[in-house]
């Protein structure tokens, strides 16, 4: 074989079509996933029965709750999909329930390949049985420290940064801003702000993003969901976001001819120009009508015109999805291959919230090598094929 055909053939093994099993085993980079949104069922339903909650919940058997929750959450409506939370919210009120959560999140998302992830949650709602805001951020950092262990125990690797969200109803923003700022050394890599888009623009937090700025500090901000480009236009220029919590409605302001050319206004070209990232939620986005099927999501265009474009599971309870399952549905939507999976991995590392020598060395020592060795396979694949076919007449 002449030293271009073995190229081709390389590049032909590169271009197969990732297996369930090598989707799972890859090296994924999660920046958009609410722990509240994330519980298992069980933990739930355990969670209320400790706490006398249980009769307030939809169903008590887990794999029904589960059901229930997939159910309530397909709304194609973001307002809809928000009530799911209280019952989640509601058994999340202690410190060994923030604990417990925290430490199976960290383990369920190293079960499923998960190599670096920022998880969410907002502080102010979990408060109402009389923990203060510090000592809440400091369960779930106890909790993601636990469950880093026990997934290194079990053969996975993870690490968890936090980022703490404040409800862009309320008016606790800059509270929050300065409770992120604390921690920051300890566990707490950024900020954010989420809720109903509608009647609540980032505007009104301007203070809290004004003071993580001087502070040099991280945030990103829930954008261009469920309201349009005038979401995604403030949470840049007027707050300064780093990234887009979805920003899927970027969409709105590219034009695809009908010859497939395709033309970028201007707010569209400034967040691609700036490699702005776009936490974009395939599953969620769905759910909550800002897109009609995976085949229609707008990821496969970003993706095609190199937006900073990564591949997160927002809710994995009301979605019930994980980050696997996403890249799943991007493989049959899209024909994604394993190189297409590390370019999303890669892109999400890039617009992580920690030290660029970190976000480098995850890159090199981790991502890359995990996908390297799961091209190979085909490799050493196909020449078991080639010798077993080989072996007839000696």
């Amino acid at each position: 074989m002449t030293s271009q055909s073995t190229a081709k053939s390389a590049a032909t093994n590169t271009a197969r079509t990732p297996t369930p099993d090598q989707i799972r085993r890859a090296p994924k980079v999660l920046l958009h996933d609410h722990l509240d949104g994330g519980l298992r069922p069980g933990t739930v339903v355990d969670l209320a029965r400790t706490t006398g909650y249980a009769e307030n919940l939809p169903e008590t058997d887990p794999d029904r709750l589960g059901r229930w929750f997939r159910e309530a959450a397909d709304s194609g409506s973001l307002e809809r999909y928000l009530e799911t939370f209280s019952h989640t919210v509601r058994v999340m009120q202690t410190r060994d329930a923030l604990v417990r959560v925290a430490a199976e999140c960290a383990e369920d998302l190293a079960a499923d390949g998960v190599v670096y992830a920022e998880v969410r949650y907002a502080p102010e709602q979990h408060l109402e049985q009389g923990l203060t805001l510090e000592e809440v951020v400091e369960a779930v950092n106890e909790g993601f420290r636990e469950g880093e262990r026990r997934a290194r125990d079990d053969g996975h690797r993870i690490r968890v940064g936090a980022l703490l969200t404040a409800m862009r109803h309320a008016a606790r923003s800059l509270e929050i801003a300065e409770l992120a700022n604390r921690y920051r050394d300890l566990g707490v890599v950024g900020f954010d702000i989420a809720g109903a888009e509608a009647g609540y623009p980032p505007t009104r937090h301007l203070d809290a993003f004004e003071y993580l700025k001087r502070e040099n500090n991280h945030f990103t901000i829930h954008a261009g969901e469920a309201f349009g480009l005038p979401s995604i236009w403030q949470a840049l220029q007027w707050c300064g976001a780093d990234r887009l919590g979805h920003g899927v409605r970027i969409i709105d302001d590219i034009q695809v001819h009908e010859d497939g050319t395709v033309k970028l206004g201007r707010l569209a070209s400034y967040v691609r120009d700036k490699r702005i990232p776009l936490e974009l939620c395939p599953s969620s986005n769905l759910q909550t009508g800002a897109a009609d099927s995976y085949a229609e999501h707008p990821i496969g265009l970003l993706r095609r015109l190199h937006f900073r474009a990564t591949v997160n599971t927002d809710n994995r309870l009301m979605s019930h999805t994980g980050m696997s399952r996403e890249f799943e549905h991007l493989v049959d939507a899209f024909g994604y291959t394993l190189d297409d999976m590390q370019w999303f991995s890669v892109n999400a590392m890039k617009s992580a919230f920690i030290p660029f020598d970190e976000r480098l060395a995850m890159i090199n020592d981790v991502i890359k090598p995990g996908y390297a060795e799961l091209k190979s396979e085909w490799l050493f694949q196909q020449t078991a094929s080639t010798s077993g076919s080989s072996g007839g007449e000696g």
